[in-house]
């Protein structure tokens, strides 16, 4: 971190900028949704991203980028506290819509998002509409209120922030998301879902997505039958990716308009592969495989770094919250999964570590790990395939015929094999197998790695520890008290020589204050509040209910 700081300030001398090189960047996290790499930059040849691919040629591509999952709560989960979802009570999809009951994960006590420490760290942060990560509901105002300075904004969200202060963003874009796949208002939905999520996009989204990229056009996976039906939908995923490419240019058009380009570094990347059959969900790289590009203004650009280049290391994601609290030079928690990859000679990644567990309605437990050649996969219900029936994934017109020509036995092998029980273990070789269609676990020729990587996998569960020992109902109850959501108590506050200080109550919960009826502000030392006619103040452990507020009475020698 020392090196990168100072490489910065060298950095700004030598461009006549020494104030920028003083302060600490903005950062702006994109994250499109169900998006695997379909990028011009990344080498696809349909993909129309000519925004993307510039920014591709002004940053850094990161094409060996995985998600902790293949699904979208764990996946979150895991990226915005840096730890392997099922080491968080994380990892089932999703738990406000269990099939038992909704609930919320309750993360270890000392566990905080990142963008909370960056709070905590004079950091302005905010995000749009989503959050679901577990601990939350799916939208905004539903999670910690420790955690943002602004939920649910628009662009730009920068502007809320104090002057020169700096700023942390994340901002999702839903032109991407499965339900994008499914026909569009003005067709006959499936099912009431269907329907639903045909509203909320018109209702969400400014236009609709152009037709860009002819079905005819199109490159199909191997697993996929070559159908009218299967190329138009996945013509449809295409068009919404050119569409998320102008929502991206947009904004970065804004940035740009508001002189902040200079001072911010920005990461684009997806929060896990293509809303698919046998990508989202499944622990294949379809699944998990991200693009990723960060581009990095001058003053800030780490030691070594050149624009357009292309670093081949494995990423995870559980390795942004470091890489990101690395950037503005905040302090990074012990507790941390993962390690920041930005740093010159940071040591390289050696394995990828994946979960699948219940999905929506149909339990599993599925664990990946994955290094540059090989990938392992272990399975705890080896008779659950991958391409049963699912309610939400079911809106998929290609999924549906994909069964319905399983069934009917005109699927070759490779089609078939998503509608097939997978085993105990799988082993896949990506060099000789990218499409990870031939399990090699039972080839004498692989024994060594087939070994290594089982290892591996029971070394690292063993370490971060697995939720899914237990059965979900299990570690709900641990959650609750009674079958209820806990509540936090409220934390204890004294008001001396005009100054507020706050303690925690509930062991681990997070404090916040605010002054006449402003907006809640995160508690981190003893606060100056003379002047102040109203004093409020509350306190909220992750996946428990906030306490009330409670009210200070000043006293005159406080004003």
């Amino acid at each position: 971190m020392i090196k990168k700081i100072l490489f910065g300030l060298l950095a700004g001398l030598l461009c006549g900028n020494w104030a920028l090189a003083r302060e600490r960047p903005n950062i702006l996290l994109l994250m499109a949704e169900d998006l695997s790499p379909r990028l011009g930059a990344f080498g696809d040849s349909v993909a129309v991203t000519p925004n993307l691919d510039v920014l591709a040629a002004e940053g850094v591509r990161y094409p060996n980028t995985f998600t902790t999952a293949g699904v979208c709560a764990p996946s979150r989960a895991s990226h915005i506290l840096g730890m392997h979802q099922i080491s968080t009570g994380a990892q089932h999809m999703r738990t406000s819509s269990a099939p038992d009951g909704a609930y919320f994960a309750v993360p270890p006590p000392e566990v905080k998002a990142y963008p909370e420490l960056l709070r905590a760290a004079g950091y302005y942060t905010y995000t749009g509409r989503k959050l679901d990560y577990q601990f939350s509901g799916t939208l905004s105002g539903s999670g910690p209120f420790t955690i943002w300075d602004a939920e649910g904004t628009k662009h730009p969200g920068w502007a809320g922030r104090a002057p020169g202060q700096p700023f942390f963003g994340f901002l999702s874009f839903l032109a991407t998301h499965e339900s994008g796949v499914f026909r569009p208002l003005g067709t006959m939905p499936h099912s009431s879902t269907h329907l639903l999520m045909q509203v909320m996009r018109w209702w969400m989204m400014d236009e609709t997505p152009a037709a860009v990229v002819s079905p005819a056009a199109l490159l199909l996976p191997p697993y996929y039958p070559d159908t009218p039906v299967v190329r138009r939908d996945m013509a449809r995923h295409y068009n919404n990716i050119a569409h998320m490419d102008r929502e991206v240019a947009a904004l970065l058009a804004q940035l740009e308009a508001d002189g902040l380009a200079d001072s911010t570094i920005l990461i684009w990347t997806t929060d896990h592969g293509d809303g698919l059959p046998r990508a989202k969900r499944e622990l294949y790289d379809s699944g998990l495989n991200v693009p990723m590009i960060i581009r990095w203004p001058e003053a800030f650009r780490p030691e070594g770094v050149v624009a357009g280049a292309i670093d081949t290391r494995l990423v995870s994601f559980v390795d942004l919250a470091p890489a990101i609290l690395g950037m503005a030079g905040a302090d990074l928690p012990e507790y941390l999964h993962g390690q920041d990859f930005t740093v010159p000679d940071a040591p390289e990644r050696q394995y990828i570590l994946a979960s699948r567990d219940r999905i929506d309605e149909v339990p599993d437990r599925q664990r990946a790990v994955r290094d540059r050649r090989f990938k392992y996969i272990r399975s705890w219900r080896p008779q659950q395939i991958g391409g049963h029936e699912l309610a939400f994934r079911d809106n998929l017109e290609m999924v549906r015929e994909m069964r319905e020509l399983y069934l009917a036995g005109k699927l070759n092998a490779a089609q078939r094999a998503w509608f097939e029980a997978p085993g105990e273990e799988r082993l896949f070789d990506l060099e000789r197998d990218p499409f990870e269609l031939e399990d090699v676990s039972g080839d004498p020729g692989y024994r060594d790695d087939l070994l290594r990587l089982r290892t591996v996998l029971e070394q690292r569960l063993s370490e971060i520890g697995d939720w899914s020992e237990q059965s979900e109902a299990a570690m709900v109850e641990s959650f609750t008290r009674d079958g209820e959501r806990r509540v936090t108590q409220q934390p204890l506050a004294s008001v001396t020589d005009g100054k507020l200080t706050l303690e925690p109550a509930s062991v681990g919960s997070s404090l916040g204050y605010r002054l006449d009826g402003g907006p809640w502000r995160l508690y981190t030392s003893p606060v100056d509040i003379k002047g102040a006619l109203q004093v409020e103040v509350r306190s909220v452990r992750y996946g428990w209910e906030a306490s009330k507020i409670k009210k200070i009475e000043v006293g005159e020698n406080a004003r």
